[in-house]
């Protein structure tokens, strides 16, 4: 119901930038750039400055994202507390997951949330862990399933389940004779990586720094930004990769891929993050509580 100018603006105004607003708007930078060029018009005054590539904003900028951050809210409580009028669970819920949870854990909780919940529609947005949780702060999202924790401070995030990370490897390589891997084993072979940005990636590298071993020490031969196409290219022998061990789960099982600890243990914290708001919706509720259980079930084994 709020204004498609404010939410704009605000993504705006958080990102510091009109492509990354962009981004977690799923918009066109032309779009972004037309609702800014609108809102500007209608207060009669510039919201930001713009100069050497950066945007700040001006004092007329900082007025309006004060009321924006309040009408914003107000509008997302409002439409919530209209349609729970109802007494049912129902509406429209905004879901951003990271690839590794949206590919290979989210679907069959979203499958048992609907059976549970028929009068709710889920419409699950796809990325990596920074653009999710910047698109829950910017309200593009009602809720973030992340693989790393969160750095924004506007964002409340709740422990959702523990998941550990495995070195993966083709059959045939050299790492898939050992029963576990210590760190500096890897530095001697080829690494397929995550993309900057995704949650697995923090991960690893805080993990390789805290064992002594800079990222750059890495034979790090290529990035790729789908669990999937990684899968692909160390099928082929021609590296390594750290991956969720349920993401190669099948693989494993058809003997096309080996997954072996790293010593010591590698795990991580999938977490859930919304709005740091004293309201909070019904549906929104159900989510969090309905999937913290679920999630959990889905990483054992």
């Amino acid at each position: 119901m709020a204004d498609r100018r404010l939410q704009v603006f605000h993504a705006v105004a958080k990102q510091s930038s009109f492509t990354k607003a962009a981004e977690t708007l799923f918009m066109t930078q032309p779009a972004v750039t037309f609702q800014i060029k609108q809102l500007e018009e209608h207060f009669n005054t510039r919201l930001f400055d713009r100069g050497h590539g950066k945007i700040s904003l001006t004092g007329a900028g900082e007025v309006v994202l004060e009321y924006a951050e309040k009408i914003l809210a107000l509008s997302a409580e409002l439409d919530t507390r209209v349609s729970e009028l109802t007494g049912e669970v129902q509406g429209l819920l905004l879901i951003g997951a990271s690839m590794t949870i949206a590919e290979f854990m989210l679907p069959r909780v979203l499958g048992e949330f609907k059976v549970a919940y028929p009068g709710v529609k889920a419409r699950l947005t796809v990325a990596n862990s920074d653009t999710v949780e910047h698109g829950v702060a910017a309200h593009s999202l009602d809720i973030g399933l992340i693989e790393a924790p969160s750095h924004l401070p506007g964002l409340s995030t709740e422990d959702c389940c523990e998941d550990e990370l495995q070195v993966v490897c083709s059959p045939g390589h050299p790492l898939a004779r050992l029963k576990s891997v210590m760190p500096k084993q890897l530095l001697q072979y080829p690494y397929v990586s995550r993309e900057t940005g995704s949650g697995t990636r923090e991960v690893t590298d805080s993990y390789f720094r805290r064992a002594g071993i800079e990222p750059e020490e890495l034979n790090s031969v290529m990035e790729m930004g789908s669990p999937d196409a990684i899968k692909g290219v160390v099928e082929t022998g021609l590296g390594f990769a750290i991956m969720s061990k349920v993401i190669v789960a099948k693989e494993k099982q058809l003997g096309v891929l080996v997954a072996l600890p790293l010593a010591p243990k590698l795990t991580r914290t999938l977490s859930l993050v919304y709005p740091k708001e004293r309201f909070r919706s019904r549906l929104v509720n159900s989510f969090v509580e309905f999937s913290k259980g679920k999630l959990k079930d889905s990483v054992k084994g």
